[in-house]
């Protein structure tokens, strides 16, 4: 529970800081279709930091479950892939890495089931 809870704290610190540089460091040096994709990844980086913050209190109420885990551990890795690949295609225009954001939406939609799994078994 305790990982989850500093996770969530540095993505949602990463969330603000990313998004502040978005507006404050890319306006202007971006094209508005970049900006746009960059700040959808900001955007939810913030949802699954909720996301995380949602898993660590559910552990703490249900105690140790792997499900719940791992649903954890998907969003940790769906923001990497996700938010991360967004935040790189935006600035850098390399379409290929738009490849990689598929992958962190599926982790983060799996991420949700497993949760609503954990609750319903709980």
């Amino acid at each position: 529970m305790k990982v989850f809870l500093v996770l969530g704290c540095l993505f949602a610190f990463l969330s603000i800081a990313i998004g502040a540089f978005g507006a404050h460091g890319l306006e202007g040096k971006i094209s508005a279709h970049s900006l746009q994709i960059y700040k959808t990844g900001v955007q939810y980086q913030m949802f699954q930091t909720a996301g995380i913050f949602l898993v660590a209190l559910l552990l703490d109420k249900f105690g140790s479950s792997t499900t719940l885990t791992w649903a954890g551990w998907l969003m940790v890795l769906g923001i990497v892939l996700f938010s991360g690949s967004l935040y790189a295609l935006s600035v850098t225009n390399v379409k290929i890495i738009g490849a990689i954001t598929p992958i962190g939406g599926v982790l983060f939609l799996v991420s949700w089931v497993l949760v609503a799994i954990s609750v319903l078994k709980s």
